[in-house]
């Protein structure tokens, strides 16, 4: 990736729907994403999770799609990130990429990655991204 931006964000997740828990204790969720971006990705994301809770303190899973719409380095449009995120006995896997082709506006051909870090309360972002001619 050519390009870097890095940021905080706000977040706020809203449950959707009753979680549904399994004998195993096992609990499947939903949750609405709603964030503000702040620095050079000045935007709004919203999107759906899916998550599972298992019954061993620590581990866990979740899946989401978050559209981004705004402004990135002063080109506005927007695009969509794909989250995997798996919690192992508290150790933390992430991954979060641009969904490819979902680019639009000044964002076209936008591909990328984002990392995620949480310090002192404060949510942090670090994205390291390419866009078509440069």
């Amino acid at each position: 990736m050519d390009l870097q931006a890095a940021g905080t964000f706000d977040v706020s997740l809203t449950p959707d729907g009753t979680p549904d828990a399994g004998p195993d204790g096992t609990k499947l969720g939903m949750m609405l994403l709603d964030k503000r971006f702040h620095g050079p990705l000045e935007a709004t994301g919203q999107g759906r999770m899916l998550t599972a809770m298992t019954g061993v303190e620590g581990s866990a899973v979740y899946v989401a799609l978050e559209r981004v719409t705004g402004t990135l380095d002063g080109r506005s449009g927007s695009f969509v990130l794909r989250h995997v995120g798996t919690m192992d006995r508290g150790h933390q896997h992430l991954s979060i990429s641009v969904v490819p082709d979902s680019g639009s506006g000044d964002l076209a051909g936008l591909s990328g990655e984002m990392r995620i870090r949480v310090a002192d309360g404060q949510h942090f972002y670090d994205f390291s991204y390419s866009l078509p001619d440069d």
